[in-house]
């Protein structure tokens, strides 16, 4: 393991680049998603790659900020925009393509924007870690959307057993993505306020800030 810089960390390291990356790659996902209007199979595995890579930065980033002390103010906030970025670009795409309901991407995206904001806000008071269930509902969201994104009915055959099967498992994936989401959101919220409640404004932010809510 490499030891963590001795002075603040330069803007450009690993983490924020991986971050930048990952940014750049959302156009490129909608892109490849889109061909053809959603309805070209090779494009749609284009897709779901794009998006693999992308998720898989979104856990690498953090985990090297963390042990190489390499967390930077920008990193805080260029992270959790990217992530919030990519999830949604992925959920309100399938929406658009009639995959998704617009319903739960509403519902997830309204989750993912109001707490993202609510940390920022309770950032002077001190700061609030990621919870087991916050870590669950991220990996639960991104194997959802990597179900959707997959168009495993067309692979497998149109109104074959094996199509059916992938689409019951897709949608309980999403059920218990919106359950996650809806219920660590509330957890979130009580915390910040037990927070605000009983700890005082700081003048600043500490270094340690972690990149994923």
């Amino acid at each position: 393991m490499s030891a963590p810089p001795a002075g603040p960390p330069p803007l450009l390291n690993i983490a924020n680049v991986l971050t930048g990356v990952r940014l750049v790659l959302v156009p490129v996902f909608l892109a490849a998603l889109f061909v053809d209007h959603g309805r070209s199979v090779d494009w749609r595995l284009a897709a779901f790659g794009v998006f693999a890579v992308a998720a898989f930065t979104d856990r690498l980033d953090g985990e090297l900020a963390r042990r190489r002390g390499l967390v930077t103010a920008f990193g805080t906030v260029a992270d959790p925009i990217a992530d919030k970025a990519l999830t949604g670009s992925a959920l309100v795409g399938l929406s658009v393509l009639g995959l998704v309901p617009w319903w739960a991407t509403v519902v997830i995206m309204g989750r993912e924007l109001g707490i993202t904001l609510l940390r920022f806000a309770v950032l002077r008071h001190g700061i609030i870690p990621a919870s087991r269930g916050g870590k669950a509902k991220t990996l639960v969201q991104a194997f959802a959307i990597g179900f959707y994104l997959v168009p495993l009915p067309e692979l497998l055959g149109v109104d074959t057993a094996g199509a059916w099967v992938a689409v019951w498992v897709r949608g309980i994936l999403l059920a218990a993505a919106l359950a996650l989401t809806v219920v660590t959101g509330v957890d979130y919220i009580l915390r910040a306020m037990r927070l605000r409640a009983g700890a005082p404004a700081r003048p600043g932010v500490a270094s340690d800030t972690p990149r994923t809510p």
